[in-house]
């Protein structure tokens, strides 16, 4: 990936990326990329990534069936960030749902869109650790293609506000 980053040429504005997954902390890094898009006046993407390892089923459609409950169950998980995002700095997210290993995917919508610069994850703070995207990225840190903000799942909206 060598996509060039255009985030701050004329006709582009800033974006962080946003997972929004089912962990319980997915709301600290929504709040922060909103507070964050609001203060350097730009975007926030959300991303909501489809696991597809038990849709290979083909009897009956079942695929298709499960298919289109992942993507009902995706879209209301990204109104509700969307919502929260509005609610916290009145903007309007853009909005992606992937199929695939979210790794990839997220490599695949960073490369696509030259306007993000930063990925903004949630960490978890129990005792699994700080969840399976962080855990799984973290072996690949040095050689990301852009910075990755990591907010910890117990900081509060003041300890954000604070912090962006």
């Amino acid at each position: 990936m060598s996509t060039q980053r255009r985030s701050y040429e004329q006709g582009h504005k800033p974006k962080c990326l946003v997972i929004v997954d089912d962990s319980p902390e997915w709301d600290r890094a929504v709040y922060y990329a909103s507070r964050w898009a609001v203060r350097v006046g730009g975007g926030v993407v959300m991303l909501r990534v489809i696991d597809t390892e038990d849709h290979n089923q083909q009897w009956l459609g079942v695929a298709d069936i499960m298919k289109a409950e992942a993507e009902e169950i995706a879209n209301a998980a990204l109104n509700r960030a969307a919502g929260r995002a509005n609610g916290i700095a009145a903007i309007t997210p853009e909005r992606v749902i992937r199929e695939g290993l979210p790794n990839a995917q997220i490599l695949d919508v960073i490369d696509k869109d030259v306007d993000i610069s930063m990925l903004v994850l949630a960490a978890g703070s129990g005792p699994e650790g700080p969840g399976p995207i962080i855990t799984a990225m973290a072996k690949t840190m040095g050689s990301f293609p852009i910075p990755v903000t990591i907010v910890p799942g117990t900081l509060t909206d003041k300890d954000i506000d604070a912090l962006s």
